[in-house]
């Protein structure tokens, strides 16, 4: 071989050997390695409420405004959701089928108490029915048979909430011989509930609406005093099974064996489209899985997007009854994501080392809880505790052993004096006035509050996506336990708040 072929060939081997570098870097199928900084930066609230005008869209273009489960609504967040991932070609995305009953339509078309059209909220799952009877107060809280009189046959329970499931005071008013029941709350102010999906092993519910406590005390007074008090309750209701999914994404790549889990749920109750609750928790989650499709991760992360929440956890325990052992046991930690950008908010991060209620998590959870503190201290925020009872969809990774946590910005209760000395914001107003309700659309969001929720899931994606490193093993001896859905107590809100409120070490 002379000198100048041996010069040629030299250059055309260096020229292949160069030529795979160029082309990943030509057609740019390399990817950086994903870090906490850089994936937070991708999360901005132009997206976030870009995501969530969507979702009202779908919920306004739905009959009722709403994205209930069976909806146009809610099946047009589940293909949309679908069609976001599938686009990013960065997971396999499966839509997991599961049925279930729901309240697809219902509405008062009466409650007028002594000629007086008064106002009402009607309860998910109640029946229809027409009558107009006497209000007979009902003794104690009606948890039990005994509360209900004789002389109710006929006519219009009037319960206190309080202790036990609305569904439970609605069957045993009509085991009774009532013909409606009317509820009034515990606390000033009125409410919205669900009966929670029939059937129901004490009996069949019966015409059922919510009431304040004003209006309720002040019936039970007159009466109590000697006065006839007359109502017509006149409720219409459409229940239905219907067939509904779950959203799965998992990424391709990473381990699979150590992977990190986060979800939220993507129906809203029948009375309104559910943009924070939680369609603030559906698009920071969705904002989070298309900006890491951008990075290289070590391990491996499934989004879920869980069905029928309102209805009792239904998408998230299906999910985790089907999971085979061995796939349980590949999950290191579940986060959850339900409500993230209540316009009154809180900081408020699940007690996963139960400092705050005594309700501990399995090993790992206290590590998520003191993750999640750093992250809003390192932001110079405040935080608080939220009871890690299982009243969310962690609930039923919880029963399986797997290491939960996430943040909450509030629901329902009101925020105390040290709350809007942390926070901001007005003490002695919901943390979200529109929980449940018509009101809860765009406009309801706090954007702040959004987009940094926003930025903590996208910072423990990361960490977690890259290392495990100082995180308890998973204990993959726990039995795996049945699991049932898990209905919501009607005597309580549905999430805690701890009176530790924490300050950041600032």
């Amino acid at each position: 071989m002379t000198m100048k072929s041996s010069i040629v060939l030299g250059a055309l081997v260096a020229a292949a050997s160069a030529t795979p570098t160029l082309r990943r870097r030509q057609y740019n199928t390399t990817k950086p390695v994903v870090t906490s900084e850089a994936l937070q930066a991708d999360i901005s609230r132009e997206n976030l409420l870009a995501g969530t005008q969507i979702l009202e869209d779908f919920a306004y273009a739905s009959p009722n405004r709403t994205r209930i489960i069976g909806s146009p609504g809610h099946n047009d967040t589940i293909y949309w959701l679908k069609e976001e991932l599938e686009a990013l070609d960065y997971y396999d995305v499966s839509l997991q089928n599961f049925f279930t009953v729901a309240m697809v339509s219902g509405q008062i078309n009466t409650f007028v108490v002594n000629g007086v059209n008064t106002s009402a909220d009607l309860l998910e799952y109640s029946a229809s029915g027409t009558v107009t009877a006497p209000l007979v107060p009902v003794a104690n809280l009606g948890c039990n048979a005994t509360d209900y009189p004789a002389e109710l046959a006929g006519k219009i329970a009037l319960i206190s909430r309080g202790s036990c499931d609305f569904g439970l005071k609605s069957v045993l008013a009509g085991n009774a011989g009532a013909a409606a029941a009317v509820i009034y709350n515990n606390a000033a102010g009125g409410f919205n509930g669900t009966l929670s999906a029939p059937p129901r092993p004490e009996g069949e519910y019966i015409a059922s609406i919510s009431i304040t406590q004003e209006l309720g005390t002040g019936y039970v007074e007159a009466i109590t005093g000697g006065a006839t008090i007359n109502a017509t309750v006149d409720v219409a209701t459409v229940i239905s099974n219907v067939s509904t999914y779950n959203v799965l994404a998992t990424t391709k790549g990473g381990d699979q064996h150590n992977k990190l889990a986060l979800g939220g749920h993507t129906d809203s109750v029948l009375a309104g489209p559910g943009i924070n609750d939680d369609g603030s928790g559906t698009v920071g989650i969705l904002e989070v899985a298309k900006a890491l499709s951008k990075y290289e991760i070590n391990n491996a992360v499934t989004f879920g997007f869980w069905a029928g929440e309102e209805e009792g956890l239904l998408g998230s325990t299906y999910y985790v009854e089907n999971l085979p052992a061995n796939e349980t046991a590949d999950i290191r930690a579940y986060l959850n994501f339900d409500m993230i950008a209540s316009p009154n908010y809180v900081h408020a991060i699940y007690d996963g080392d139960g400092s705050a209620f005594n309700l501990t998590g399995p090993p790992g959870s206290a590590e998520l809880e003191s993750f999640l503190e750093d992250f809003f201290t390192s932001a110079g925020e405040n935080f608080t505790a939220t009871a890690f009872d299982g009243r969310s969809d962690y609930g039923p990774f919880l029963d399986v052993g797997i290491p939960s946590g996430g943040t909450f910005t509030g629901a329902e209760e009101l925020k105390t004096e040290e709350e809007a000395e942390m926070f901001g914001g007005e003490a002695g107003v919901a943390l979200d006035v529109c929980y449940h309700s018509a009101c809860d659309n765009i406009d309801n969001l706090n954007l702040d509050a959004f987009e940094l929720h926003g930025k903590a899931i996208a910072s423990a994606v990361a960490t977690y996506a890259t290392s495990w490193e100082g995180f308890p093993a998973r204990n993959t001896t726990v039995a795996r336990r049945s699991i049932k859905p898990h209905a919501r107590k009607a005597s309580q809100p549905r999430h805690y708040r701890s009176k530790r409120s924490l300050p950041s070490r600032k």
